[in-house]
């Protein structure tokens, strides 16, 4: 039997060997490197040991030290700013590649994680010549030992994904959620059934790579963790603490018992900037160890390397036309998708990562690098399609899905009642072939979403005109304004029950919408049982109820909770919806009905350009997708108008329509549990579309008189 090849672990960072632990470290600029090591709680390091240099890269094994070993690095070199060079011995920084961190405090009253002296009239030209080792977080050498219990990764095609997007915390940290401690990886388990129930097949997280210490004094926080420090280590805040790098082993238990019941991983990860800021900003790790390689700088003629690029609107850049910041990016996300198990990667601002020179372009280096890769071309990769200088939605290279916010936009302003949206939602509903098909890729690369942690909740988008972020402290003027939401009659929370029957139709019609459409649809937690955000945009700050996931409402909404969990289990029985082509308006497969056929209500081709169409009609033929179904039919209805339609249907001589999907009904009748418990329509020949809802019908032969 051949053996099993271990796997190629990294160049850099802190490994175990035989008798020790080999450290190493890139630096081009510094001119001394040590490690520390640190005892117990001591504040000060017990030892540092001075690295060997060969070229930029510093080593050193250090013989008896093993698995739970706090560390960090003292780095020397020239404090020259306005060239971008800030090393400052008196600052330790991070491991670049360390696998777990521990964070000391969150809080820095006397600024010593600055490398300059805030008090002085120089500014970031200073140098602070303070210790900053009491509250510098620390590295923690790891283990890579784990029972996976022979849990292998899910065997489930991209495709067939209906993702799931959710904080790690948020989920239990609730106390209705009743778990033993509330917001940890383990925690997260006990709700695996919810998902279960729900037909989620993958689970995108938040991102849980470990973030950068921050709360102001009016406790805000970093809650949805776009501030990396650490692109190895699990966030070492969802951690139970119970030991050295506990973070690590809990979060693989947590994916393991997701793979356990065929639940996929993906992680929202952000490579484009880190949470060290702009020159103003702390100092962790980077801007310490080499910041005119890491980090993409600028400047006046004067001082070209003092200021950093910035379009992330954070504050920094990472430059991708650095090999070694590309080798980093890569060795992190292969460390995440072997030793962690993770089975996709969504990139936060990935434009960045496509900066050639400083400019997006397909063609980048890392793009190439990524797809050369045997490893990581196997998994998920789903881009985020923009920053905050550059658009490029469709314009990723294949493999890459992205991120389709003009699904989001065209399907709210459509169910809003806007003019002019039919013509347009056409092309999202079908897969967005106007913005995938041209290089190769299939509608399933188009991650189709209403909602998502960036904007309203479901329930929010039907509840207010308005974004109400006055909790963020900054008067509501963060968010944006632009939400395209209609708060159905009456703005924030009502008991109404004819507004709350009108927003719950609406939100069933998001849904409808969603499941039914071509691509891969991503839901946000909580939409499935009317979560709120009262009204907040922007809960980026808000570790608290504003974000939590009040488990109250599974049982207050169960009906919708209900609803949500057949709409997914309904497109999981139509591989029509989950097709892999394009569709031609053609016949493909000889049974006289194009793949897909438009229609208004009397059966006729739609007026696309009538501005006033707020009723959208059209057929697919599941036959042009193998399956054990056979020949059938989907019409899909959906109606924005503020007024019922009676819709004709095609007449088949050997099918007979039946109802899967009508928002308009009560509960329990609004979906059917699955295909064999569809209601034959009467009369066959026209259904009526009531105002603001959405239809699903099955055209399928009769056998013995049968459906």
């Amino acid at each position: 039997m051949k053996k099993k090849e271990s796997r190629k672990r990294p160049q850099l960072g802190a490994w175990e060997e035989s008798g020790g632990v080999s450290f190493a470290l890139f630096s081009r600029y510094a001119e001394k490197i040590s490690v520390c090591l640190f005892e117990a709680e001591d504040e000060e390091p017990a030892v540092r040991l001075p690295m060997k240099r060969q070229q930029e890269l510093w080593s050193l094994f250090v013989p008896n030290i093993k698995a739970g070993q706090h560390y960090a690095y003292q780095v020397e070199g020239p404090f020259e700013p306005n060239k971008g060079l800030r090393f400052n011995p008196q600052k330790l920084v991070l491991d670049p590649y360390a696998r777990a961190i521990v964070i000391k405090t969150e809080s820095d009253p006397d600024r010593l994680l600055l490398s300059y002296d805030a008090k002085s009239e120089k500014g970031d030209l200073s140098l602070d010549t303070r210790s900053n080792a009491s509250v510098i977080p620390r590295c923690v050498i790891c283990s890579d030992e784990f029972d996976w219990q022979k849990v292998k990764k899910p065997d489930i095609p991209f495709h067939e994904w209906v993702i799931y997007e959710v904080h790690v915390k948020g989920f239990t940290a609730h106390p209705s959620a009743q778990s033993k401690s509330k917001g940890f990886y383990l925690d997260f388990i006990e709700k695996i059934p919810h998902l279960i129930r729900l037909g989620i097949t993958a689970v995108e997280f938040l991102p849980v790579q470990q973030i950068a210490p921050r709360l102001n004094t009016e406790g805000l926080t970093d809650y949805w963790g776009y501030n990396t420090i650490g692109f190895f280590a699990p966030n070492h805040q969802y951690g139970s603490k119970s030991g050295p790098g506990c973070a690590v082993e809990e979060f693989k238990t947590l994916v393991r018992e997701l793979h356990r019941v065929g639940i996929a991983v993906i992680l929202d990860v952000v490579y484009n900037h880190t949470g060290e800021g702009n020159e103003w900003g702390s100092t962790f790790c980077f801007r310490g160890i080499d910041n005119p390689t890491y980090y993409k700088l600028q400047g006046p003629e004067e001082s070209p390397g003092r200021h950093y690029r910035n379009d992330s609107g954070t504050g920094n850049i990472l430059d991708f036309d650095e090999p070694i910041v590309r080798q980093m990016v890569l060795d992190s996300l292969r460390y995440w998708s072997q030793e962690m198990q993770v089975d996709g990667f969504r990139f936060d601002l990935a434009t960045i990562l496509g900066h050639r020179e400083g400019q997006y372009s397909k063609d980048a280096l890392f793009f190439k690098e990524l797809a050369q890769d045997p490893e990581l071309s196997q998994v998920c990769l789903i881009a985020e399609p923009w920053d905050i200088t550059s658009y490029q939605t469709g314009n990723f290279p294949k493999p890459w899905a992205e991120w389709n916010d003009r699904y989001r936009d065209t399907a709210r302003q459509f169910w809003r009642g806007d003019p002019d949206q039919v013509r347009h939602l056409a092309w999202r509903v079908t897969g967005s072939s106007d913005l995938f098909a041209d290089d190769g890729r299939t509608p399933a690369h188009s991650i189709n979403f209403i909602t998502s942690h960036d904007g309203f909740t479901l329930a929010d988008l039907y509840s207010y005109d308005q974004k109400h972020n006055e909790a963020n402290l900054e008067d509501n003027r963060d968010g944006i304004d632009r939400n395209y939401s209609w708060n159905c009659g009456f703005e924030g929370e009502t008991e109404d029950p004819r507004i709350m029957e009108r927003r719950l139709r609406m939100i069933k019609n998001s849904w409808c919408l969603l499941l039914m459409s071509i691509g891969t649809p991503m839901v946000t937690a909580g939409d499935e049982c009317f979560r709120s955000q009262k009204g907040n945009n922007n809960a980026y700050c808000q570790d608290n109820e504003i974000s939590w996931f009040d488990w109250k409402n599974v049982e207050k909404h169960a009906d919708l909770v209900e609803f949500c969990s057949r709409l997914i289990h309904l497109r999981k029985e139509l591989p029509v919806l989950r097709r892999l082509s394009f569709f031609y308006g053609r016949d493909l497969d000889g049974d006289q009905v194009p793949d897909v056929v438009w229609f208004n209500t009397n059966l006729e081709t739609p007026v696309w350009e009538d501005p006033n169409l707020k009723i959208l009609a059209y057929l697919l033929d599941g036959s042009e997708v193998p399956s054990s179904l056979g020949d059938y039919h989907l019409m899909i209805l959906i109606n924005a108008d503020s007024i019922g339609h009676w819709v004709w249907l095609p007449v088949f001589a050997d099918k007979i329509w039946t109802r899967l999907v009508d928002t308009s009904l009560e509960p329990g009748e609004d979906c059917v549990k699955d295909l064999k418990s569809a209601i034959a329509i009467r009369p066959i020949s026209r259904y009526r579309v009531r105002a603001k809802s959405a239809v699903v019908l099955l055209g399928k032969k009769e056998t013995n008189g049968k459906r």
